[in-house]
């Protein structure tokens, strides 16, 4: 069998990685305003950084929102298309040796799809993401660099931002603690540094999208939660998502290149031959 390349065309970025008999070759990603643009740098790089030559490609698979502008193969190669759903669930299953997950893809925005056995399916999702925590910090803090932004995070107090319980009540709740949160950005003022600001934006994005995650599981008995996608790089990730595990009972799980799972989950599509749609 050849290299299979998967490729997740995001809104923002472009992830690629190649896979050859379920062994993962050096995932990568570009950053490009223009889907198309992105798609064939991050192939472009790809197979030079890696010294690939194209008849070693047995076939491209591409996902994410930004496939549906490709409608010829790529470079003539045998090139097709899957369900983003579909490859979260196959990605994040690859590195996690569970039967019953939900996988929280946390992009631009967050979708959650159910995995039980070999069965995958898509059950909803929330606008609340990585656009919601960049245009907050381009309103409030002026800048757009998540680095920029976690490292200003690294540096805050959320005590000075949310509205905690142990502000409005003496005695901890029943499964709340006093340091819980009962209203985001609830005690904020006009003199909020910008430290304390960017660790308020991330808290309440991580900690919606987690909050989400619990109330898509209510009507099964899934107690453990996948994560993937770009947030999960943020150094706040595994802190917040701890203290949500705490409240709720409930594991979540952070698996190697859960940044890249998509683009992988989209060329083990193509090995399982399940969900393909031929480009030609």
């Amino acid at each position: 069998m050849g290299l299979v390349i998967g490729i997740d065309v995001g809104g923002s970025t472009t992830k690629i990685v190649g896979v050859k008999q379920r062994e993962i070759i050096s995932p990568m990603f570009v950053k490009a305003s223009d889907p198309v643009a992105s798609l064939f740098g991050a192939f472009g790089k790809y197979i030079y950084n890696n010294q690939i030559n194209l008849p070693d490609i047995e076939e491209i698979i591409l996902t994410g929102v930004g496939s549906a502008f490709i409608d010829r193969p790529i470079y003539d190669l045998p090139t097709a298309r899957t369900d983003e759903f579909l490859a979260n669930g196959l990605g994040a299953k690859f590195t996690i040796d569970l039967e019953n997950i939900i996988v929280v893809s946390m992009g631009t925005g967050t979708s959650f799809v159910k995995v039980q056995g070999g069965n995958i399916e898509h059950i909803g999702g929330t606008g609340i993401g990585g656009g919601t925590l960049l245009g907050l910090s381009r309103l409030l803090l002026k800048t757009q660099n998540i680095d920029t932004i976690a490292e200003l995070a690294s540096q805050g107090s959320l005590n000075n931002i949310d509205l905690q319980i142990q502000d409005i009540c003496s005695k901890a709740l029943p499964g709340l603690p006093l340091d819980a949160t009962a209203s985001n950005f609830g005690k904020v003022d006009g003199n909020a540094c910008p430290e304390d600001l960017a660790s308020g934006i991330i808290h309440l994005v991580l900690r919606a999208i987690g909050q989400s995650a619990i109330l898509s599981s209510l009507n099964s008995n899934i107690r453990d939660f996948v994560l993937i996608g770009n947030l999960t790089q943020l150094p706040q990730c595994k802190e917040i998502f701890s203290k949500i595990e705490e409240m709720y009972d409930v594991r979540f799980h952070i698996p190697q290149y859960s940044e890249y799972s998509t683009a992988i989950g989209a060329a083990l599509a193509y090995q399982k031959r399940s969900g393909i749609e031929p480009i030609e």
